[in-house]
């Protein structure tokens, strides 16, 4: 390892889907917290193995939904009501009815907005560089290869102990990833 550079994390190659699974599931159990599956397509059952909940980005979308819904209500009241009123046959100056539809679509837009804002908060995204993308073993992971990261800032990390764990769960290859 040079100096100047400092570990990103261990990377395990595994062959099949269901090593890449049975793998997950022991580092899952060991209490890792900062670690991630590579593949080359989905594997069932993988989001149970790495004991992941459910997603936070439909909160985001939620809130995006419901802000949109009151600006699109908020704006039609002021425009109709406060800014500009005009008294037509007798009619209410800000009705919801009338409302519905624009705020009904401002509900669509930010809840999208949200959606998309919040994926990309969750996943600290965009990122520019990735250590991972550096390793040229790593870009088998589009092909026929399941990696196992394990970051370096994690609070079990060990670059021994790391190691020791997993060529226990039959990793073929496993290499130190530099930042």
């Amino acid at each position: 390892m040079n100096g100047s550079r400092r570990p990103y994390a261990i990377m395990a190659e595994f062959e099949t889907p269901a090593d890449i699974l049975h793998a997950a599931e022991k580092v899952n159990a060991q209490g890792f917290r900062h670690w991630d599956v590579f593949t080359p397509f989905p594997v069932h059952g993988m989001d149970r193995a790495m004991g992941l909940k459910n997603s936070q980005v439909g909160w985001f979308s939620f809130i995006g939904g419901v802000t949109g819904y009151t600006t699109g209500m908020l704006i039609i009241w002021w425009m109709n009501a406060v800014d500009y009123p005009i008294i037509v046959g007798g009619k209410p100056m800000f009705s919801p009815f009338a409302a519905f539809p624009p705020s009904y679509e401002l509900t669509i837009l930010f809840g999208s907005f949200g959606a998309l804002l919040g994926m990309l908060f969750l996943n600290r995204l965009p990122r520019l560089h990735h250590p991972l993308l550096k390793n040229k073993r790593f870009a088998l992971v589009t092909h026929d290869r399941y990696f196992i990261v394990i970051e370096a800032d994690d609070a079990k990390y060990s670059e021994t102990e790391t190691r020791k764990l997993l060529e226990s769960l039959g990793s073929k290859h496993i290499e130190l990833v530099e930042e």
